[in-house]
């Protein structure tokens, strides 16, 4: 077979399984239930993706309280999360109840949508 008909089949063979393999990118929240007002809450972000590479990966990581963005991660084919599950770690001082709300995408084949957690205020 010569080499470039080997590598026409190859790419073919890789673009055809690529869905078998591959995800949406979907996210989990990790929350403390409660806090005290004026309290900082530490909010984990878990990123799971099946694919990271040059032509595949996790492109946008968002996360919002109350409907407002508080961060933002956004990547590229030259700066992607180091790993197809990632997480990040994000600080909140909490004053009332708080619904954080995190969607992730990857660039393929979209988000699995989003996930949300409500922060109460101990009274």
């Amino acid at each position: 077979m010569k080499k470039r008909s080997f590598l026409a089949l190859s790419l073919l063979l890789t673009t055809l399984s690529l869905p078998l393999l591959a995800n949406k990118s979907a996210v989990s929240i990790d929350a403390p239930a409660t806090v005290k007002a004026g309290e900082e809450a530490t909010i984990i972000i878990n990123v799971s993706h099946r694919g990271n590479s040059n032509l595949h990966y996790t492109n946008r990581l968002v996360v919002k309280a109350n409907g407002k963005e508080i961060a933002r991660w956004n990547f590229s084919s030259s700066n992607r999360p180091e790993a197809e599950n990632f997480s990040r770690e994000v600080k909140l001082k909490i004053e009332e109840e708080t619904e954080i709300v995190a969607e992730s995408n990857c660039n393929l084949h979209g988000s699995a949508g989003p996930a949300s957690v409500k922060i109460k205020v101990a009274e």
